[in-house]
């Protein structure tokens, strides 16, 4: 097969995923996510329910798959940072470059079916509880690799929480302002001061922790 042609196969791939999952927010967000069948989701989509679950494992899946990778950018960034640079550092550097591209994943984004999702999985026990547990996962992915560096497991995880609350808090504020009705605009104008306000807090108590030489 020419590259061409593997490269039109992936976009085709890639289209039929994004509209399988935006198919399938549509009708949770309608209906409710238990009152919708992995079936439903497949007729509206016009592919089978094979196909569904080729792209998407679980049911679960259909919300979370294109935007779990988010719950490892910390550990990415930490994993990619540059010589001389400290953990906080490179998240914090990550994060203000999420801002100005206004990622979704930072709540940023003024496209409506970002809030959507977001809505949805507030408004969903199960999504709620996977959200957790993938937020969590994400932590304890980013102590394993300060460990690793540091040889210190308990610091390690006293670094990964620091961190990650302080994107999460970052995040849920963007949010939070936004669902209160500011536009997101007005909310992307000090969402970097906001950021460095966050980040220089954790920099005061972890210093030059975890700088690599």
């Amino acid at each position: 097969m020419t590259a061409e042609a593997m490269g039109l196969r992936e976009r085709k791939k890639r289209q039929t995923a994004m509209r399988i999952w935006q198919v399938a927010v549509r009708l949770f967000s309608e209906r409710g996510f238990d009152n919708v069948s992995v079936q439903e989701v497949a007729d509206a989509a016009e592919v089978s329910k094979m196909t569904v679950f080729n792209y998407f494992g679980t049911k679960e899946d259909l919300v979370f798959r294109p935007m779990e990778e988010h719950f490892g950018d910390a550990a990415r960034a930490v994993r990619e940072r540059e010589p001389g640079e400290s953990a906080v550092q490179a998240v914090r550097r990550q994060f203000l470059a999420m801002v100005e591209a206004r990622d979704p994943s930072v709540g940023l984004h003024s496209e409506p079916f970002a809030r959507q999702v977001r809505q949805l999985v507030v408004d969903t026990p199960v999504l709620m509880e996977r959200a957790f547990l993938s937020s969590q996962q994400g932590t304890r992915d980013l102590a394993a690799l300060l460990a690793e560096e540091t040889g210190d497991l308990m610091l390690a995880t006293v670094a990964a929480a620091m961190l990650s609350a302080a994107r999460n808090a970052l995040v849920e504020e963007h949010h939070t302002r936004i669902a209160a009705g500011e536009p997101v605009d007005r909310v992307a104008a000090d969402a970097a001061t906001r950021a460095e306000q966050a980040f220089a807090l954790v920099e005061r108590g972890l210093e030059n922790y975890a700088r690599r030489t």
